[in-house]
């Protein structure tokens, strides 16, 4: 690869949702430091094939590997396939998810509420067994969750996405504590907005029309811009590197300092 740093060389990385937006910033952010990366898509192969194709053109070692977080077998297919084409899986970032309808509480069915935990919290949970027993052997083993600031702010509107975003967390700092004698360690990154295709959609659901995508708020945002999916590719690498070799169960904000309520 073109970086100058090779830090995360002979370890083998498994984005969820790494074809788009956070995942494939983070894949490429990986790769870049040397790490093989498995690009999980569920619905758009193209957009995975892409970032696949994007890594081995820079010199790196990567493949798509299809699966739906809710899906049990697909999820235990997946990491069958990765370590079989890659190797152990020692960097497991759990970024994929999906954004709730919006409805209040009053509205809302239970079909929405459990498509929403199935994604943010039933998967991941099913996803992290089947990776934990490769993982345990290798010198050092990561986790890191892609949350949200949703978890604190708990708007109305957003139970379900809450919900599930909050459950991750339980999870990550249940495993970071179970894990720790393993040599794994189980981070969470909490973005705020993002300049992403689901930053764009929650704009638009939100903004009555005045605006359609993210970065239409940089003028207003901390540091003259909304976050950029890089900007949070940069914190999960830190996670995953050997000068963040001491830090486990811990909740990084990087929402710019937008949002108040904060741990």
């Amino acid at each position: 690869m073109t970086s100058s740093s090779t830090d995360l060389a002979g370890r083998v990385a498994l984005v969820t949702g790494g074809g788009r937006g956070i995942g494939r910033a983070t894949s490429l952010a990986l790769a870049g430091r040397g790490a093989a990366v498995a690009v999980n898509w569920a619905r758009d192969e193209q957009s995975a094939l892409n970032t696949v194709r994007e890594i081995r053109d820079l010199g790196g070692n990567a493949v798509a590997t299809r699966a739906r977080v809710d899906n049990i077998d697909d999820t235990e297919a997946m990491v069958e396939q990765a370590g079989t084409e890659l190797g152990p899986i020692s960097i497991l970032v759990h970024n994929g998810g999906i954004a709730s309808r919006g409805h209040l509480v009053a509205d809302t069915g239970v079909d929405e509420v459990e498509r929403l935990l199935r994604v943010h919290a039933i998967g991941p949970h099913q996803l992290t067994r089947f990776v934990l027993p490769a993982m345990r052997q290798c010198p050092r083993g990561d986790i890191v969750m892609i949350s949200s600031v949703a978890t604190h702010l708990m708007e109305a509107g957003g139970a379900p996405y809450s919900m599930g975003k909050a459950a991750l967390e339980a999870l990550a700092y249940t495993l970071a504590k179970e894990e720790a004698d393993n040599g794994i360690h189980v981070n969470i990154v909490a973005p705020g907005l993002v300049a992403s295709e689901m930053g764009d959609r929650m704009i638009a659901a939100r903004s009555n029309g005045t605006a359609t995508r993210a970065v239409e708020l940089d003028p207003q945002s901390p540091f003259g811009h909304v976050c950029r999916p890089d900007e949070i590719a940069d914190v999960v690498t830190f996670l995953v590197s050997p000068p963040a070799g001491y830090l486990t169960g811990q909740r990084i904000v990087v929402d710019g300092g937008a949002n108040p309520h904060r741990q």
